[in-house]
């Protein structure tokens, strides 16, 4: 199969070939009118749930980890990590058995899942840094805890998100890492010492930086300043306009450079329409017509995000002023490279035959126009260009 578009990095104009899943070749072609933009297959590390799909219910069903995994495919992600949040031992066990389930069933949703993102429990139960993760679930690690979860997980669990200064957390994240884990820090209120200890031990990202945290914080210094600052901390950040502003992502950016990656951190709530809804993030929440969510006891606590990785990307673009090579990079060879991804995020030959084909014109609206997972159209908006 091939497909023709301009590329996100250069804008030549180019045919890509994909045979077998894997890109065979890559050739200039003359310029064409109406051709989208093409880039290798987005990646999201941090999905919770889409278009009233969920992982994180009561009750995980294989319906949502098909659909959750295949709506996916409408915003251009060809990769994602589905995200279980703070919960009992049961019901984190159970959503990762379905998951792992639903990878046996199905080969679009195998081939989709790029790993499981574990956020939490092991989390600051503070207020603020806790976000909207239930206290009364929130624990210190346990080794044997999460070794019955990876069993239930096929072995799939390949990112924790966790809070360094919880009890046991350095030895925890050591051994995480001995397992070949990534280990992202987040929903912390660790001081500078105890960040620096979790980075020796091996943790090597930052969950959606600058949120999950005070509302107040001292000017300096602060584990936002400090996680900003260490250079061996690749950061995750939401830009779906609601989590933070414009302005202060264009300073984090800045201070990570090459290091930043974009997330969506979507609930279930993401494409329905506004209103009050029962959740698992946040107890109730409300989603407003401008696509904020948050909790109704606190409104200034948000509940994860309501808007896909489009929007980050085109936000990214025109809110805080990045190039567009930029901004998917951010989807795209970052995340590879956190997450030892060698295949995927590329457009070279032998790379997955992951392609992800948009349009972003003078008005700043991104589409995506289709998505191909291991060469062959998943979703496509209108016509095909092959």
């Amino acid at each position: 199969m091939k497909w023709i578009g301009k590329r996100y990095d250069t804008g030549a104009c180019v045919e890509i070939t994909v045979l077998d899943g894997i890109i065979r070749s890559i050739e200039p072609v003359q310029e064409q009118p109406g051709v989208p933009w093409i880039s290798p297959g987005w990646i999201d590390l941090q999905v919770n749930g889409f278009s009233g799909f969920d992982v994180n219910g009561e009750q995980t069903t294989l319906e949502d980890v098909i659909g959750l995994s295949k709506s996916m495919f409408s915003c251009g992600v060809t990769s994602y990590c589905p995200t279980i949040v703070t919960g009992s031992f049961e019901r984190t066990k159970q959503a990762l058995e379905m998951i792992h389930r639903g990878c046996e069933q199905d080969a679009d949703v195998r081939k989709a899942i790029c790993g499981i993102h574990v956020e939490g429990p092991y989390l600051s139960s503070e207020d603020g840094p806790r976000g909207a993760h239930d206290r009364a679930f929130i624990r210190n690690p346990d080794i044997a805890e999460f070794e019955a979860w990876q069993q239930a997980a096929g072995g799939d669990i390949t990112l924790v998100t966790i809070a360094p200064e919880r009890e046991g957390a350095i030895a925890f994240i050591r051994w995480l890492v001995e397992q070949g884990i990534k280990v992202s820090l987040g929903h912390t209120m660790a001081s500078t010492e105890q960040l620096q200890e979790a980075v020796a031990a091996g943790a090597s990202l930052s969950t959606h930086l600058g949120n999950g945290s005070h509302p107040l914080l001292p000017r300096h210094p602060n584990y936002i300043w400090d996680q900003l600052a260490d250079d061996d901390l690749q950061a995750m950040f939401i830009a779906d306009g609601h989590h933070v502003p414009p302005n202060v992502l264009k300073s984090m950016f800045r201070a990570k450079r090459d290091q930043f990656i974009l997330v969506s951190d979507c609930v279930k709530f993401g494409g329905m329409a506004p209103g009050r809804y029962k959740s698992a993030i946040g107890n109730e929440v409300e989603l407003l017509a401008n696509g904020r969510l948050h909790t109704v006891a606190n409104p200034a606590i948000l509940s994860g995000s309501a808007q896909s990785l489009e929007r980050s990307v085109a936000n990214a673009v025109v809110q805080v002023g990045i190039s567009l090579k930029e901004a998917v990079d951010a989807v795209t060879v970052r995340p590879t490279k956190a997450m030892g991804l060698d295949q995927l995020g590329k457009l070279e030959l032998g790379a997955a035959g992951n392609l992800t084909l948009f349009e972003f014109d003078e008005s700043k609206e991104l589409t995506i126009s289709e998505t191909v997972l291991s060469g062959r159209s998943v979703y496509a908006a209108k016509e095909t260009w092959v």
